[in-house]
């Protein structure tokens, strides 16, 4: 008498979004690499455990040094996940391991002529708030790319809070916040107790002893004004 083949196992998928940092590395290869290991000594483990793209729009076939540039970055532990732009076969790069962007990995169609807009036409949905009730403690880490972040309590030394636009804190920012994650250069960081180790806006970064004294253990906003980021105190 056979036995019964038991049922197989069920396969279970769904989807997920991540957070990706973009590097984009600027000839002098060398001086831009000193540059990214000072930002490595001011934030140590900023860059552990994270995903990060490099965006080689600035790179050309001849720039000097570019067939180092991939070892030196795994030397200094950065997990690369994708590469946009330059050209895999340019001589340079062609002993490299040349990771797709999960995000800009397929060649983009030609943009069409938008349809003009009529009555019927649906409104783009509104970004989106998110509210975080309680304070974000060290080892937490909070990313939503969706619009704000609105954080009741504090984000303690340790946690890290990323949003698409700004991050209102109503507590102490002793962590780090990442604001305008995606390109929003108009979004902006509220707290009221300046702390942090560490903020951003649109991929400029400030940590601790680059922000300004006047500002610090005060109620305070982040903004940023051209490539600068912007520190005042709020009333």
């Amino acid at each position: 008498m056979s036995a019964t083949p038991s049922p197989l196992p069920r396969i279970r998928m769904s989807g997920r979004s991540f957070l990706a940092l973009t590097l984009t590395p600027e000839a002098p290869l060398a001086d831009w690499l000193a540059a990214l290991d000072q930002q490595i000594a001011r934030s140590v483990g900023f860059f552990a455990g994270k995903p990060v793209i490099i965006d080689m729009t600035l790179m050309q076939a001849t720039t000097p040094d570019l067939s180092g540039l991939m070892p030196a970055l795994k030397e200094r532990g950065i997990r690369v996940l994708g590469l946009e732009g330059g050209d895999r076969n340019w001589p340079a790069v062609a002993d490299w391991d040349w990771p797709e962007s999960p995000v800009s990995g397929r060649t983009p169609s030609p943009a069409a002529e938008p349809a003009p807009a009529s009555p019927d036409t649906p409104q783009q949905p509104v970004p989106r708030s998110l509210v975080v009730e309680e304070s974000v403690r060290s080892g937490q880490h909070i990313v939503w790319p969706e619009g704000d972040v609105v954080i009741m309590g504090s984000v303690g030394s340790g946690a890290e809070v990323s949003a698409g636009g700004s991050v209102h804190i109503y507590g102490a920012l002793r962590g780090r916040v990442i604001a305008g994650i995606g390109g929003h250069a108009h979004a902006r960081i509220y707290t009221q107790k300046l702390a942090a180790e560490l903020v951003a806006i649109d991929g400029f970064y400030a940590t601790a002893e680059e922000m300004d004294p006047a500002c610090a253990e005060k109620p305070a906003q982040v903004f940023l004004s051209g490539e600068t980021l912007v520190f005042k105190t709020l009333p």
